[in-house]
């Protein structure tokens, strides 16, 4: 009976804990993001009419934090979602479904990170074509004398903080890929303004909105702010502010003072933290002021900016106290049970704004809390969504601490033509998201504390001495690049010399006629490993079942992962010192090796590249994503002092 109790007790805050019949419940981020795609949003695939579903920025809060289940869990259902929402606007030209370029209203430019996912993933010209609409419109948008970008043209002269999320987090993407370095300036100087025009000395705090004509019955007639600190306003500037921070340059001047800026904020943030519940108020400065009430969006938005801040080596790690205390304040003040593995999330504002008709919004504190309250607001939802996924990643064990792995870059060396016409790197590199990419096997690494790093020149002992873990992929043939660098003997020695004083090297091969073999071998029989030439597990069609390998229990690299798919694969002979640690139907499949003081991986296939682990490809069987993460794990644990 305790047992019952207890169990119910903690269901209803929704924990991830061990259900009586044994199975792990999924994670909040999960729970709520099934919530979402049960009950929000359903005309955008279910209606058909004339209209049509209407572009709306908070569809893309949510989808924002779907992309983040989806990166975390490897569940390509996630994916599916994303995809299938954005769809629902667009035709194979890219035009958008209800988007009135015209309005130049900046929130309906939040929906372009979804885009441009969608598009490094799959390379669907009709995501970069509706891309590049948004961008267009930021391009023309009106702007104040000082430069800032109006909030709407409906709205002359104005400043949001909200705006400030909308456009730039997306501007920032768009100018990374398309290589538009100038907007950087501008995306810079939108902060650096709505800082100076709206943030109070005294509090640290900003203002919701400012008014530079100073003509709105809300403004200030001396300042030309708003009269009160709105709690999502924060939370949006916030986050912007991290997800800007990500694609924004890192030799970049004005970058020191972004990060100054968000020290500047996170720290304000902290300050008005609610100290009994952890969480934030909807007027933060006014915790005992009658009607103001513990808010679940402006919370999430804050665990969200200062969790994924400290993570990123942005804010000091002494702010994930606070995200902590915040996180710990969302479950109890904010979270309710909605059924087998769902949750909804409750005391949500729906809306407050400034000006416009036929109500008109003044600012005040009255105003504020007279706006609805609702369970389930798709702002919230999406940012809470964000929160949790930080606040899981940090939960994850820090293993890797300290670690670098290196991805080879010489041996493989390919490129392609990216979407500016030039020629980028692809094939089996970190930041690449589409089928052929590492990004979500780098993204386990970095989860797991180890830093990702690239080596473009010839191996030495020299300059593998700051890597721990060294991964050589699917070597180029000359079908593949003009001039390949292939192995040769002194490579192997700089090579083996390192793994000797303490270096984990991995060796992800490829079948026969799709990687150069011969030449390399001289590396991997220095560890008593041959790879060869042939070609095993060759897959017609969708036949996934070809490629099916079952991995024993007991295996002592893949702990939890018992189905993975490897298909076109170069068996291997597996000598002294080297031993066997998959074996398939007589064929060694995986070798491993103890050579000095380090460990050698071997397989002859690269299948730990994004196609094979984010689940939009192979059917729910197939466990490539928990191999990955078990793989790294003993890959760490393979570093000397790591075990």
């Amino acid at each position: 009976m305790k047992r019952s109790i207890l169990y119910t007790a903690a269901a209803l805050i929704g924990f991830s804990i061990l259900t009586q019949s044994g199975f792990a419940q999924k994670k909040l981020s999960e729970q709520l993001t099934l919530t979402a795609m049960e009950k929000l949003f359903q005309d955008t695939t279910l209606l058909k009419g004339a209209k049509g579903p209407k572009w709306t920025y908070d569809m893309g809060v949510v989808l924002e934090g779907a992309a983040t289940v989806w990166r975390n869990t490897g569940d390509g259902k996630y994916f599916k979602y994303i995809q299938s929402s954005m769809d629902a606007y667009l035709d194979k030209e890219g035009n958008i479904n209800t988007y009135k370029p015209d309005d130049f209203n900046i929130d309906n430019i939040k929906n372009g990170r979804s885009l441009l996912l969608l598009y490094k993933v799959t390379g669907q010209q009709k995501y970069l074509l509706a891309a590049t609409k948004l961008y267009d419109q930021l391009q023309k948008q009106p702007r104040t004398q000082e430069g800032g970008f109006w909030h709407k043209k409906i709205y002359p002269n104005q400043m949001w903080l909200d705006g400030l999320y909308m456009g730039e987090p997306f501007y920032a993407e768009y100018a990374k890929l398309m290589k538009k370095d100038a907007a950087f300036d501008d995306i810079a100087k939108q902060f650096i303004l709505m800082e100076k025009n709206a943030r109070d000395a005294k509090t640290g705090l900003l203002y919701h909105g400012y008014d530079e004509s100073r003509a709105e019955q809300w403004a200030d007639k001396k300042t030309g702010r708003s009269a009160n600190f709105w709690g999502r306003a924060m939370g949006w500037y916030i986050m912007a502010l991290v997800d800007v921070l990500d694609n924004f340059p890192a030799n970049h001047p004005q970058r020191k003072e972004l990060i100054a800026i968000l020290n500047r904020t996170a720290s304000a943030a902290v300050k008005y933290q609610d100290p009994k519940s952890g969480v934030w108020f909807d007027i933060l400065d006014m915790p005992t002021r009658k009607g103001n009430y513990l808010e679940s969006s402006a919370s999430s938005m804050f665990v969200y900016g200062l969790a994924k801040g400290v993570r990123k080596g942005w804010l000091a790690p002494s702010f994930m106290a606070a995200a902590n205390k915040g996180y710990a304040g969302l479950k109890k003040e904010f979270v309710e049970q909605a059924g087998a593995e769902r949750i909804n999330l409750t005391k949500t504002v729906s809306v407050s704004g400034l000006g416009g008709k036929p109500k008109y919004r003044d600012g005040s504190f009255d105003y504020y809390i007279s706006e609805k309250v609702i369970t389930n607001d798709p702002k919230g939802v999406g940012s809470f969504i964000c929160a949790a996924s930080e606040m899981e990643i940090a939960a994850l064990p820090k293993t890797g601490k300290g670690l670098t792995v290196t991805v080879d870059n010489f041996f493989n060396n390919e490129y392609m033509t990216g979407p500016t016409g030039d020629k980028i790197p692809f094939h089996y590199v970190w930041d690449e998201d589409d089928n052929n990419g590492f990004s979500l096997f780098g993204k386990v690494f970095n989860d797991a504390g180890v830093k990702t790093a690239t080596l473009k020149t010839a191996p030495t002992t020299a300059n593998l001495k700051g890597s721990n873990i060294y991964i050589i992929v699917d070597p180029d043939t000359e079908k593949e690049t003009a001039n390949p660098n292939f192995m040769n003997a002194a490579h192997a020695k700089q090579v083996s010399d390192w793994v000797k004083a303490g270096g984990v090297l991995v060796l992800l091969l490829n079948d026969a006629g799709n990687c150069e073999i011969s030449k390399f071998n001289v590396l991997p029989e220095t560890f008593g490993i041959h790879f060869n030439e042939d070609s095993r597990n060759k897959v017609q069609g969708s036949n996934f079942e070809q490629g099916a390998v079952k991995i024993p229990a007991g295996n002592s690299i893949f702990k939890t992962a018992k189905k993975v798919y490897i298909k076109e694969i170069s068996t291997i002979v597996a000598k002294s010192p080297a031993v066997s640690a998959l074996t398939d139907n007589g064929d060694v499949l995986i070798a491993t090796a103890k050579y000095g003081k380090g460990t050698v991986f071997a397989v002859g296939d690269p299948w730990f590249y994004n196609e094979y682990i984010d689940g939009r490809k192979l059917p729910a069987d197939f466990e490539n994503f928990k191999a990955t993460n078990d793989l790294v794990n003993w890959l760490i644990k393979q570093v000397p002092g790591k075990k």
